[in-house]
């Protein structure tokens, strides 16, 4: 069973950087697609970045060149660097672990019955004009 437990939110201004961490445990046995998901009130959960085993990594277009998706592997940790941060960034990002079985990994709105492998419980990034 895939754990995933997010750290590395809070509130920033406009142009900030934050760090998103996700401390993955029980990711044994199988091959995932590792993610970030953000969820604005009101909004759809969607898919901001991912990276596949291997290392190929995937953005929504709202992101890409502003977020960077890494992990370690030698202490199980995802990340999620965030530079350039708008107030449409506002959110509630989540970690996630999703069952690859080969080509990209999805990036972009999901249904609200979506349930990946595995979700971290949340940590809220607040940006600020």
């Amino acid at each position: 069973q895939v754990t995933l437990v997010e750290s590395g939110g809070g509130s920033v201004q406009v142009g900030g950087s934050l760090r998103l961490s996700c401390a993955v445990s029980g990711a044994t046995g199988g091959a995932y697609c590792m993610g970030w998901f953000r969820q604005a009130p009101g909004q759809a959960r969607e898919g901001v970045a991912a990276i596949a085993p291997g290392g190929p990594t995937y953005y929504a277009a709202s992101v890409k060149g502003r977020f960077t998706i890494s992990q370690n592997n030698a202490d199980n940790t995802l990340f999620l660097h965030m530079n350039n941060l708008k107030p449409e960034d506002t959110g509630m990002y989540y970690c996630a672990a999703s069952h690859y079985y080969g080509g990209p990994c999805y990036t972009g709105p999901v249904a609200s019955d979506y349930v990946p492998a595995a979700w971290g419980q949340g940590t809220q990034v607040t940006v600020s004009s």
